[in-house]
């Protein structure tokens, strides 16, 4: 008997850090065309990192980007927002992790255009263009929040 709940316990003990992180993880609304197959592939990957996603089809996600402050030369496929902050474009998870520790006096996060090799633009042939995740600050502008080299 003793044996049994010993394993149970040890069981708990594997799966409540896990179910913690994923429960303290604020869900993300991304409102996209219905017709972008790169759209869906990046809310997968959110949904793979432990990110609960709530989509939106919408005609035009430009109203979208004004609404939440990202610079049209920022400008991507779709747009996310997750704890008051503005997700432009395919933004890999590990980045939306960090900003919402970090907690930045920001507008969001953005990844300009549709690099090959981000979060839903995934190649056969593994190779990714260079790209960098931007930090859309508080007054508009912004600078790189973090680069990711070419493979």
């Amino acid at each position: 008997m003793q044996r049994r709940t010993l394993l149970q316990g040890a069981l708990v003990a594997l799966y409540l850090p896990a179910a913690v992180t994923h429960a303290a993880t604020p869900a993300i609304q991304v409102y996209k065309t219905p017709s972008c197959g790169c759209c869906h592939e990046w809310v997968a990957h959110l949904r793979k990192s432990g990110f609960t996603v709530n989509t939106t089809d919408v005609p035009d996600t430009a109203p979208y980007r004004t609404r939440y402050g990202v610079p049209t030369e920022l400008a991507s496929c779709h747009t996310g927002v997750v704890g008051g902050y503005a997700l432009e474009g395919h933004v890999p998870a590990e980045q939306i992790k960090r900003l919402l520790a970090e907690k930045p006096k920001a507008k969001g996060l953005a990844v300009p255009g549709m690099p090959m090799g981000s979060p839903g633009m995934e190649m056969d042939d593994h190779r990714r263009d260079a790209f960098d995740v931007v930090l859309i600050k508080a007054d508009g502008k912004h600078q790189v929040y973090h680069h990711y080299a070419a493979s």
